[in-house]
């Protein structure tokens, strides 16, 4: 998996979950404890309630997404930026900022001014804001969105979601938004929910992973917790959830506890990096046969439903173009379905047997794939220890 770096520290497969903390300097928001309007009021609370607190990343927005608020234009976002960089240049360099927006000229006029992600919740609707990303070679988080910047994060299907982020491509520093929550009146608690059981999906991408659930209704409705003052424990056990199932960075108005709940899921959760030498290896825990086909079909393997028998599956980075010839060769001979790519890691997949197996096979043929056969050996061990 791809990994970004954020400021001092680094996002993606074998690093500690990060946490975005909120800040919203806009005059309506959805939850008022995180609304700040005005400088120093906002600086204090992102001084003490938010990176006092624990958060990596503080995000600031500059009006409401809620559907219940009219879109304001990117001229009325950029009115509001001054005061955002005022509490910047008032902080310092405690933390890493993000502007979310989901304007092209907002985002470029923040980065300018001291602003070091792009938070874009229209999934880059605005055909300007991938080239700005690029052009100042800036992480960016995308979230899944049809193309109308009028109507962030409105779509409710997996397959709108997948096709969502695919949809305008990505930057070699985009983080994927899957986009929970009620952007569209159309979608239900249970669209949410089938999203969350199916979050381990978005791994396909090959791309860290936000998720955004803190205090959302969905979660809420479950426990009979429709307000959201109350919704704190509902979204704490979500958390834990996500992190298990692949999130890089948790976004939430409570920072302590989020903070705490994301570290003790991933201490104890499982450890998805094998091996971090020549070779980097990240084992996909828990993975289900649909996203061993999803995980195959977008890194262009030959035979998706081949997943059919998968108990251990791997993506191996580092890899020169001959090792991946002979991998490819003796995964053919063995049945093994496998999607060879040098530039977005190798993903192979199988049960325990076979790819103990193939391990036998391509180890001693060169350093690198040794290394391989080394961690297949060692997870297969681990597999049958659980």
């Amino acid at each position: 998996m791809r990994t970004v770096e954020l400021g001092d520290f680094t996002v993606g497969d074998g690093y500690r979950p990060r946490i975005m903390g909120v800040l919203n300097m806009s005059p309506s928001s959805g939850w008022k404890p995180s609304m700040h309007a005005e400088v120093e009021d906002a600086a204090r609370f992102a001084e003490d309630e938010l990176i006092g607190e624990g958060a990596d990343i503080v995000d600031i927005g500059l009006q409401s997404a809620n559907i219940k608020y009219d879109v304001l234009p990117a001229e009325k976002e950029l009115e509001r930026l001054d005061k955002a960089v005022a509490v910047i240049d008032e902080i310092g360099d405690d933390a890493v900022f993000s502007i979310e927006t989901r304007y092209a000229d907002v985002a470029e006029e923040a980065l300018t001014r001291g602003f070091d992600i792009v938070n874009d919740v229209a999934g880059f609707a605005d055909p300007r804001m991938r080239e700005v990303c690029e052009d100042y070679d800036v992480p960016n988080i995308k979230m899944a969105s049809p193309p109308d910047p009028q109507n962030p994060g409105a779509v409710i299907s997996m397959e709108e979601t997948f096709a969502a982020l695919e949809r305008g491509g990505f930057t070699d520093k985009t983080i994927l938004d899957p986009s929970f929550g009620k952007w569209t009146p159309e979608k239900t608690f249970a669209d949410d929910r089938e999203r969350f059981r199916r979050l381990r999906e978005f791994r396909a991408f090959n791309r860290p992973i936000l998720t955004a659930t803190n205090r959302e209704d969905f979660l809420g409705d479950i426990a009979g917790r429709m307000e959201n003052e109350d919704q704190l424990p509902v979204s704490l056990a979500a958390a834990t959830m996500e992190v298990e199932r692949g999130a890089h960075i948790i976004r939430t108005h409570d920072v302590a506890e989020t903070r705490d709940v994301a570290l003790v899921a991933h201490a104890l959760g499982s450890d998805r990096l094998v091996d971090d030498d020549t070779v980097r290896v990240v084992e996909y825990t828990d993975i289900s046969r649909r996203e061993a086909e999803k995980q195959l079909a977008m890194r262009g393997g030959d035979d998706a439903s081949a997943a059919s028998g998968v108990s251990l599956s791997f993506v191996a980075e580092g890899l020169e173009q001959r090792d991946i010839d002979a991998l490819e060769s003796v995964c053919v001979e063995y049945d093994v379905p496998l999607a060879p790519s040098e530039s977005a890691g190798v993903f192979l997949s199988g049960s325990v047997a076979v790819l103990t197996q193939v391990a036998d096979e391509i180890s001693g043929t060169s350093d690198n794939l040794t290394e391989l056969a080394g961690s297949i050996r060692r997870a297969a061990t681990k597999y049958a220890d659980r």
